[in-house]
């Protein structure tokens, strides 16, 4: 049974939010919902099976309706945008995600600016806070999270589109297959992390651009600066 109730943003996992983001973007940048396939490719989920588990669980929970035995039915009920709380800028435009004074919010450092594409130097010194909500970083508010903000176009089909802001969690490890910040060469980059044997595999999310390789026998300066826990944009 889909439950009716007003989807609170509290109660997903990292893994849910992620697949919120991936399905907002597409629709953003294509007009329609993706496939099962799609969001299992671009989200490194291998089967099917695994998606429908986070499909239902969203479904449930109350952030998306769908028809099932069809394609393209996925529809959002609440995204990045309309969970969050609406704060203004000095120029009148909306902040999803930040939080007001009066909320329980934590100040995240905004260090700078990484690529979505090549990668450009990361300013590793404080330009400013964010304010968010504190739900919005789920358990990971407990940790020492930083801010940047992307440019570039390499990671869209990952929902993650130039200015958008990227909170990360400061961790030298990842997983295969996370979205991390790496740090090449003194360079900053965001990338889905595949480690090859001799080699590392920082690919994009971008149909029209290739991976990044690093070789372990070239020994290229390469850190993996945190993982990426969500993203939020200005609308």
């Amino acid at each position: 049974m889909i439950t009716t109730s007003t989807p609170d943003p509290a109660t997903l996992t990292e893994r849910q939010r992620l697949v919120v983001t991936f399905i907002e973007g597409h629709i953003r940048q294509h007009g329609f919902p993706p496939t099962i396939r799609e969001i299992g490719h671009h989200l490194g989920i291998k089967s099917t099976n695994g998606v429908n588990d986070h499909l239902n669980a969203l479904q449930k929970k109350g952030f998306l309706t769908r028809e099932e035995g069809k394609s393209r039915t996925l529809q959002l009920t609440r995204t990045d945008a309309t969970v969050a709380n609406d704060d203004l800028d000095d120029d009148g435009d909306r902040h999803p995600g930040l939080a007001r004074d009066d909320d329980d919010s934590v100040d995240v450092p905004l260090l700078g600016r990484v690529a979505a594409g090549v990668p450009i130097l990361a300013e590793e010194n404080r330009t400013d806070t964010v304010r968010v909500s504190s739900f919005f970083l789920g358990n990971n508010a407990k940790h020492k999270v930083f801010a940047l903000t992307v440019v570039g176009d390499s990671m869209i089909e990952d929902g993650i589109f130039d200015g958008d802001y990227l909170f990360v969690k400061k961790q030298p490890v990842a997983r295969t297959g996370e979205i991390v910040v790496a740090m090449i060469e003194g360079e900053a980059t965001v990338k889905r992390y595949f480690p090859e044997g001799d080699r590392i595999r920082f690919q994009p999310a971008n149909s029209r651009l290739s991976p990044i390789f690093v070789d372990k026998t070239a020994f290229r300066q390469t850190d993996i600066l945190g993982i990426v826990v969500g993203v939020y944009r200005k609308v």
